[in-house]
């Protein structure tokens, strides 16, 4: 909460990534948009729309590609100066996903300017200041436009070696997948929006950097990983599993969570974005018996800001179980 008493989450009807527009219906969207022909382009589009990865990558020369992505989404906390590094931080992952590092962002601004005072505003766009800074990542300008609901993220290009980017679709079978943050967000943020009650524990990890996992995984010599935004992690791994022609086991029990995720979900505060991914998931997953409902909903909790999930073990990391050759099902939990 501001010090004038103002709860930004009321002012949104979802919250962060959980927000976003479901998996199932966003690629039925998108799917006419694959394949167009481009006259004279400027360099080899070698990661695009086909496999739902997290950004795209264009190489303009060899040995040199450009990462471009962007990334907003509704009051995930009440705090706006949270609010905006959280922001900066989930927009700036899909950049380090990709094995990259950020160069430049720009500012994507929704605000009710007759509903929220500007000084609010102001603090969001400091907290992403601060997150750019402390990223090495230079921030010029942006865009802003009158909206009925909050809104705030960026768009941001990166750069990285055109040899070694991390993609979604080079996933082997026999290899660990490692996660490098807890899960649980979702739940926590879920919460805060119903109740106020702060959970500091969730806006540290939201905040935090994928920076260092990125540039471990990539000296790890990986190859394949995702981050573990709105569509949980069943929902990015079903995506990464698809795309590698491979299935994915997952270790329940392995699974790292933040402190009060369980308990979040066995009082209720399960988002409906959490709920529309793991349906999305359900006719691709084997589940043991062991392996309860609520273990289900925060395996797909809509993360915001959350881990990379990479194909190889990151030192620091929690192995959650590892890709295996394409059976029945692409996920697996045990």
């Amino acid at each position: 909460m501001t010090a004038t008493g103002t709860r930004l989450t009321q002012y949104a009807h979802g919250g962060g990534c959980a927000c976003k527009i479901p998996p199932g219906e966003l690629e039925s969207v998108v799917a006419g948009l694959i394949g167009a022909d481009v006259v004279d382009p400027a360099g080899e589009l070698v990661v695009g729309l086909d496999d739902g990865d997290d950004a795209a990558v264009v190489q303009i020369r060899h040995g040199l590609a450009i990462i471009a992505t962007a990334d907003f989404f509704t009051p995930v906390v009440d705090d706006p100066y949270d609010w905006g590094r959280i922001a900066a931080a989930n927009a700036l992952s899909d950049v380090y996903a990709m094995g990259g590092r950020p160069v430049v962002a720009v500012n994507l601004l929704g605000w009710p300017r007759d509903v929220l005072p500007f000084e609010l505003a102001a603090e969001v766009l400091r907290g992403g200041r601060d997150v750019c800074a402390s990223a090495g990542c230079h921030l010029a300008g942006g865009h802003s436009v009158d909206d009925p609901e909050p809104k705030y993220g960026m768009a941001v290009t990166g750069v990285a070696d055109a040899q070694v980017i991390l993609r979604n679709d080079a996933g082997v079978a026999g290899v660990p997948l490692s996660l490098t943050k807890p899960l649980g967000i979702g739940v926590l943020n879920t919460r805060h929006k119903a109740t106020g009650e702060v959970f500091p524990q969730a806006v540290e990890t939201m905040t935090a950097l994928n920076a260092t996992a990125a540039a471990a995984a990539v000296a790890a010599g990986a190859r394949c990983a995702t981050d573990i935004t709105g569509f949980g992690l069943l929902g990015h791994l079903l995506k990464l599993a698809r795309a590698s022609g491979v299935s994915a086991v997952v270790d329940a029990a392995a699974v790292p969570y933040l402190d009060g995720a369980r308990q979040a979900v066995a009082d209720g505060y399960v988002s409906g974005g959490t709920r529309r991914n793991l349906e999305w998931v359900r006719p691709h997953l084997s589940a043991s018996a062991s392996v309860s409902e609520d273990d289900l909903l925060l395996l797909a909790d809509a993360q915001t800001s959350g881990g990379l999930l990479v194909a190889g073990e990151v030192p620091g990391a929690a192995v959650i179980g590892e890709l295996a050759p394409l059976g029945d099902h692409l996920l697996v939990v045990s």
